[in-house]
């Protein structure tokens, strides 16, 4: 039905996530209930399961309890597709709600799936095509993004530079191998790269307290203000952060040469995130089908209209502008250009002069690239 916590969603291909754009989703709540808290769990389920009824796209729900031990519950519910699902998950409204839960349960665990077949007594139905195995190395990737005041840019680059690295491992299953982060003007964006589960590798490193004094003492240059040692408010303002990564692209054949990572932010017009996102992600399947190219991987966090494209080359930035920027192919860069909000001096994107001033206009700044031993 819902997600009590930050559950990041994962990415798979941009021709997967075409592929199942309508499909019916399935959402799995797992919940570990807080002894003698059952009746309140059910009032406050009683209450939620009303509110979730009238919400777009929303199909049905079960509540289950464990027959091997009654503290363990799952939510089941179906939706006629995912876009309607994560609208309502990442909104105000949707955080309102399960409030009264937040009280009840000791952890909980979001698992999300789209139906591609089904049987029943009558019959079979479901065609739909799997997605893809998740490319490359396995690992999860995700991001969590915000502002500063200005003016407190340099200030906020030094702590976020300076800070000790929280230990790696989470458990025997769970590894944090990669933390990268940068800015672009007043916008801070950490990319993490987890093999594992990632919402146990993101609550792991929100309690270290190396991660936590960084946390704290950043606190004062945000422009959202924000309470660390209040779980509610915690929960709200990392849920608002969260930056999903929704396309990956990975290179078919090896690269030569030393891979450098770069993050660009493209500023989009108001309502066009997504459709930026699907852009980027067919020009960089392209790019990573092309055997001579210097893309390695590229990976696109989007959330609302915050764009940012994370790509690894095996080459300098400024050697392929039109990979860099993700205008190779002109027909795409067209389109791409009339979703961006740039200045007149960068509307050309089909020229190296073009593309220079909007590598200027997009470039992050790289604060700390941090890989844990041994990843």
């Amino acid at each position: 039905m819902t997600i009590l916590s930050e559950e990041p969603g994962t990415a798979g291909t941009a021709a997967g996530a075409q592929d199942t754009e309508c499909a019916r989703l399935r959402v799995v709540l797992l919940l570990d209930i807080q002894k003698g808290a059952q009746e309140r769990f059910l009032d406050a389920y009683e209450l939620l399961r009303s509110q979730v009824a009238s919400v777009p796209g929303h199909v049905s729900d079960q509540l289950c309890q464990s027959i091997e031990d009654p503290s363990q519950w799952l939510i089941t519910s179906e939706w006629e597709s995912s876009e309607p699902f994560l609208a309502w998950v990442d909104s105000p409204e949707h955080r309102e709600m399960v409030k009264p839960m937040h009280s009840c349960v000791n952890d909980t665990r979001s698992l999300r799936f789209d139906i591609l077949r089904e049987t029943s007594v009558a019959g079979h139905t479901g065609h739909r095509a799997p997605r893809p195995e998740r490319a490359g190395d396995g690992r999860v990737r995700h991001a969590i993004t915000f502002t500063v005041r200005p003016g407190s840019e340099e200030k906020v680059a030094k702590l976020l530079a300076d800070y000790a690295s929280p230990s790696a491992r989470v458990d025997s299953a769970t590894r944090l191998c990669r933390t990268t982060l940068f800015m672009h003007g007043n916008r801070v964006v950490r990319a993490v790269e987890v093999s594992g589960n990632l919402v146990a590798a993101l609550r792991h490193v929100a309690q270290q307290p190396e991660v936590r004094a960084v946390e704290e003492a950043i606190n004062p240059y945000l422009e959202e203000e924000r309470d660390l040692t209040d779980p509610e408010a915690a929960r709200a303002f990392f849920t608002r952060a969260g930056l999903p990564a929704v396309h990956e692209a990975v290179a078919e054949a090896d690269r030569a040469g030393k891979v450098r990572r770069y993050a660009l932010h493209y500023p989009v017009l108001g309502g066009s995130g997504a459709a930026a996102a699907r852009v980027l992600a067919r020009s960089d399947e392209l790019a990573a089908a092309d055997p001579t190219g210097s893309l390695v991987r590229s990976t696109i966090f989007q959330r609302d209209d915050v764009v940012v494209r994370v790509i690894d080359l095996a080459a300098a930035a400024d050697e392929d502008l039109a990979l860099t920027t993700g205008t190779a192919d002109r027909d795409l860069a067209a389109e791409l250009g009339r979703l961006l909000e740039l200045p007149d001096a960068v509307r050309d994107l089909g020229d190296d002069r073009g593309r220079g001033q909007l590598l200027a206009h997009l470039e992050m700044t790289l604060v700390t690239d941090r890989h844990a031993q041994d990843s």
